[in-house]
């Protein structure tokens, strides 16, 4: 059963692990005339105009909103974030995070408990040792997690757009470049939260991430949370993080937010090919 907000009021804003706070962002960081954002939470946070200017100056506000409350008010707790949400007209933010909200709220209770007596000796305990779920996400990863599967790149797709992946696989791995690729369908290990693992693998086991843009990317909900945080955990691309990649024309309009970014074409006759070499010399960079 899902944790109530009331039960939430309990539990100190610590216990929101990194994955709900970059959602977060995502949802609050971006100004708009049609839904409350940061600012928003911030004056019923308590904080002045001027407090609330200097935060526009961070790249994360919402980050920073959250980290001062938790500092300066020792009453922030999980429960009045939700209840302030509500009071925002935020119930889409809330739809969405509550169940990594109340995952991360359990955990908490959990550790809580852990560290208090325990009620029944070791004998006669029903419980069993508890793995870390982080451990054994993708097909080789080390089951105790001691060495991680590590890739080049992390490939962010939608299912209509597979029999390109296909052809990357193909271009990349099985030819001298000798790169290997995450790929959700293929190298995931099913079970475990999506969000969760994507975070992992983009934040800390891939180099790089490929965006294939397609009008059909557009609509993916998502391929755009996994682009949001990969651009969130490299600000103006300085690593050449994120590679953008398009394969076929598009009706639609290219993303606004991947605009700055060199773009590796595959539609025009006469760069198609240099297409390959050039994905692959930029994955291959340190």
């Amino acid at each position: 059963a899902n944790m109530s907000e009331t039960d939430s009021y309990g539990i100190p804003l610590t216990a929101l692990n990194v994955t709900v706070r970059k959602k977060l962002s995502l949802y609050l960081n971006p100004k708009t005339t049609v839904a409350a954002d940061w600012t928003t939470l911030a004056e019923t946070m308590g904080f002045d105009y001027l407090e609330i200017k200097n935060f526009d100056q961070y790249q994360d506000p919402t980050k920073k909103i959250l980290d001062e409350w938790m500092s300066r008010c020792p009453e922030a707790t999980v429960g009045k974030l939700i209840q302030m949400l509500n009071e925002a007209g935020r119930e889409d933010v809330i739809t969405d995070l509550k169940p990594i909200i109340d995952k991360d709220c359990k955990d908490y209770l959990r550790k809580k408990q852990m560290k208090e007596p325990p009620v029944q000796v070791p004998e006669v305990t029903s419980c069993g040792p508890r793995t870390q779920e982080i451990n054994g996400i993708t097909v080789l990863d080390d089951p105790m997690g001691h060495m991680p599967e590590m890739f080049d790149a992390f490939i962010c797709y939608c299912q209509n757009d597979i029999e390109f992946v296909h052809e990357m696989i193909r271009q990349l791995e099985q030819t001298e470049y000798k790169l290997k690729l995450c790929v959700f369908d293929r190298d995931v290990l099913p079970g475990t939260c999506v969000w969760t693992i994507t975070s992992e693998l983009i934040e800390k086991r891939c180099k790089r991430m490929v965006v294939v843009i397609s009008d059909d990317y557009l609509d993916s909900e998502c391929c755009d949370f996994q682009t949001k945080f990969a651009l969130s955990l490299s600000p103006g691309a300085r690593s050449k993080r994120l590679i953008p990649v398009v394969y076929k024309t598009m009706k639609k309009q290219f993303p606004s937010i991947l605009r700055f970014l060199t773009l590796c074409d595959y539609t025009k006759p006469c760069t198609k090919s240099w297409f390959w070499i050039r994905l692959a010399k930029a994955l291959a960079l340190p």
